[in-house]
């Protein structure tokens, strides 16, 4: 036990000899968990199941890399937004010239729509699956209930509410765990042990090009530099970097795991059954004939409150994007930030109310981001490995090769994903 005790003080204390400070990394815990809905949203959603009903657990090893990916950008971004005391929209506007920060983010603006457009669809179906409410109508519902969210809360509201969304997502895949047989053998091997199966690229590719997606990275830099960190001495920006990557760390680690969940979850049902899914509706539909009634509600469930949380992070984002084009920062009380969010919020719901197919709906903003991402992963990359912009915290050499080698295959993927859909 001693031993057990001593491991975590030595991760989460800053001083070894004094064990209480360990409860204080609690306290930073919040800003990673915001950016891990975009990591379990409902186009994730699909991706996941089509892996697990058509590959069994042999794909969860993309879960595995992809974790990996997204914890070097986001940690990266993070970094930016401490040591700086901006946020990615904001850094943008000060060290580039107007002439290209203002395409780049106005392009980040519409992706942030494309991803909320996404959202709202997802929570809107979930509403249909539990009470028939027609989608369209069920994305207007959604779009009142982020607003007012939006509108009511402060950061510290937001990122208890969406704490608490996480951990429900997370419950309810549990749940569902507990109702089937999961081969644990071949779920530890698929985890680490590549595998490549025939006709399997599109799939894999498809779950790796969703994990980093471009207003994540706008959302990171400014909910972890609200505090100003930067303002302060030397010895407080090293402790919060410090912090935040354990806070990234951890987060990602729930986001893997929640993945990992659906991929295992329809490896037992539908991969076992031989049926292969391609759409959440129908997921949801055939959960009560293989698992009961119960599982196919709590899986709604979960959907709903992914969708609901993911939208809440999706508006705050355009908000934080259109505030950084005029140097300022995310303030729901301040004119730029308003018009963001209300913008990116309702020209999603125009979209979905003249979109006849949901699921193309979803399809179409996953092109939309697949076009995006690399302008906002190269934007990253260059800012903070300048000397100009971080100091003595820019890039080493040997993290450089390695974010920047993430970024050309994270770009290469979703490249893939979108011409591999056009034809």
């Amino acid at each position: 036990m001693n031993a057990i005790q001593n491991f975590f003080v030595k991760l989460f204390a800053k001083d070894h000899k004094s064990p209480s400070i360990s409860l204080s990394f609690f306290k930073y815990i919040g800003p990673g968990l915001l950016v891990t809905v975009g990591f379990i949203d409902p186009g994730n959603w699909a991706s996941n199941f089509a892996a697990g009903s058509k590959y069994g657990y042999e794909l969860l090893w993309v879960v595995t890399l992809s974790t990996a990916m997204l914890i070097l950008l986001q940690h990266n971004v993070a970094h930016l937004g401490i040591v700086t005391g901006d946020c990615l929209a904001e850094a943008a506007t000060k060290y580039i010239s107007r002439k290209v920060s203002v395409p780049i983010l106005v392009s980040g603006l519409l992706a942030c729509v494309s991803t909320a457009l996404a959202e709202l669809l997802g929570g809107a179906i979930a509403l249909n699956m539990l009470f028939h409410i027609p989608v369209k109508i069920a994305s207007v519902i959604m779009f009142v209930a982020v607003a007012a969210m939006l509108f009511s809360n402060s950061y510290k509201k937001i990122e208890k509410v969406i704490i608490g969304f996480v951990s429900i997502i997370g419950l309810s895949f549990l749940y569902e765990l507990f109702l089937v047989p999961i081969h644990w053998g071949e779920a530890a091997k698929g985890w680490v042990v590549p595998s490549f199966p025939q006709n399997s690229a599109l799939i894999i590719m498809s779950v790796l090009g969703a994990v980093v997606m471009p207003h994540n990275l706008f959302l990171h830099s400014e909910i972890i530099q609200s505090r100003q960190f930067n303002l302060q001495d030397e010895s407080v920006l090293e402790e919060q970097l410090k912090y935040e990557f354990k806070d990234t760390l951890f987060s990602m680690i729930v986001g893997w795991a929640i993945n990992s969940a659906m991929i295992l979850l329809a490896a037992a049902t539908f991969f076992q059954k031989h049926i292969d899914v391609e759409e959440l509706s129908q997921a949801h539909e055939l959960m009560t004939p293989l698992i009961g009634p119960a599982s196919a509600v709590v899986f709604a469930i979960a959907l709903l409150f992914a969708g609901f949380s993911s939208s809440i992070t999706a508006g705050m984002t355009g908000g934080i994007v259109l505030a950084g084009i005029f140097e300022e920062p995310y303030s729901i009380k301040d004119r730029h930030t308003k018009i963001g969010v209300l913008s990116t919020l309702i020209l999603a719901v125009i979209a979905i109310l003249f979109i006849q197919d949901p699921f193309q709906g979803l399809l179409i903003s996953q092109m939309l981001l697949s076009i995006q991402l690399p302008v906002t992963v190269f934007l990253q990359l260059y800012l903070t490995s300048s000397q100009k912009v971080m100091g003595k915290y820019k890039n080493s050499k040997l993290l450089n090769v390695l974010l920047w080698g993430t970024g050309i295959l994270v770009s290469l993927l979703n490249i893939y994903l979108l011409i591999d859909t056009l034809m």
